[in-house]
């Protein structure tokens, strides 16, 4: 990556093992997509209910030659983000399957179909 991953904790502690699983989850898209330019990723707890804890909204941000690829995971969409690794992981998971499909396109294994004359 040209520049260096950046990693915000919003409104709450941050967290080395959070920190750690979010590293290892970059290191993967890299490794899918060796030209990534950028990775910027923000994990905030949204609200507090009062049966249950916060839920976490977690945003990544892929920059690659002239393509910006965003997941952006609202935690009322996915009620399961009280933990905010499950956050993290349905986010990258996201992620991971658009950045593949940008390297196939890029490739050329992905059949475009010219419109008829």
């Amino acid at each position: 990556m040209q520049a260096e991953p950046s990693i915000v904790f919003r409104g709450m502690e941050p967290s080395a093992a959070l920190r750690q699983r979010i590293e290892q989850r970059i290191q993967r898209l890299q490794h899918l997509h060796p030209h990534l330019m950028s990775c910027r990723v923000t994990v905030e707890p949204h609200g507090l209910h009062q049966h249950q804890g916060h839920h976490f909204h977690v945003r990544v941000d892929v920059t690659a030659p002239g393509h910006e690829l965003v997941v952006d995971r609202e935690p009322a969409a996915h009620q399961q983000h009280e933990d905010p690794f499950v956050a993290v992981r349905d986010a990258f998971d996201a992620m991971e399957r658009r950045v593949e499909d940008l390297a196939r396109i890029e490739r050329g294994d992905v059949k475009t179909h010219h419109p008829e004359a």
